[in-house]
């Protein structure tokens, strides 16, 4: 653990994923309050442990944040994978650090015009403003291993 603090790229990137690691979790309390607030559960054992099996259902409200949750997991989780080989592969502090808000900053947005159904196109905007830094990272990577592939 020393040798990452060292490397100042690597612990940028550490801090902003686990930012975003927490992000994800918070979602997915959402999406389980609002299973108990709407009383819509996936699970018979849940719906049982509630009120019974009619509560064994769909809600508009609770599929929306189980999407903002699942969006979160396939983009963040590569994300993840992008920024660790990044941070290993000399950007400067600089760089890395705009790469890093960029994207936490429209994972936020995206999650918030999610959750809260703002008006198309923000979600979509927040979506392409956080593919922006993961696509220059990727490009990046692949030019510093490129004489290996």
């Amino acid at each position: 653990m020393e040798a990452m603090i060292r490397n100042e790229v690597l612990s940028c990137f550490i801090f902003y994923g686990v930012l975003l690691v927490l992000k994800m979790y918070l979602v997915a309390v959402i999406v389980g309050q609002a299973r108990l607030r709407k009383k819509a559960f996936a699970n018979p054992e849940d719906a049982l442990r509630h009120g019974g099996l009619r509560f064994l259902r769909e809600d508009p409200d609770v599929e929306r944040c189980r999407r903002a949750h699942l969006n979160d997991m396939e983009n963040i989780l590569p994300f993840l994978f992008l920024g660790a080989v990044y941070s290993l592969s000399g950007p400067s502090l600089a760089a890395a650090r705009l790469h890093f808000l960029a994207f936490l900053l429209a994972r936020l947005l995206h999650s918030a015009a999610y959750l809260l159904a703002w008006r198309a196109p923000s979600r979509s905007v927040a979506y392409i403003l956080a593919q922006i830094p993961c696509v220059s990272m990727a490009v990046q990577i692949l030019m510093v291993v490129s004489p290996y592939a």
